[in-house]
């Protein structure tokens, strides 16, 4: 009889593969991801007021690399 795990580490320890759930408990902290600058609330009272507070929002997702550059 054979198993095959959905989530293991690769020889040497390099890569982890979670092919299944990967669950993370109230309390646990996750290192290593990126952050961004705030984004303050938009205060825009017209719709080309509102564009401008989108479009920053992306150029700051963007430049964290959580969104692919155009």
């Amino acid at each position: 009889m054979s198993y095959n795990t959905k989530n293991y580490t690769e020889q040497g320890g390099e890569k982890t593969v979670i092919g299944g759930t990967l669950e993370i408990k109230e309390g646990a902290v996750v290192t290593g991801l990126p952050v961004l600058d705030n984004q303050a609330a938009s205060t825009a009272a017209t719709v080309e007021d509102l564009v401008t507070d989108f479009n920053a929002l992306l150029t700051k997702l963007k430049a964290a690399g959580l969104m692919i550059s155009d």
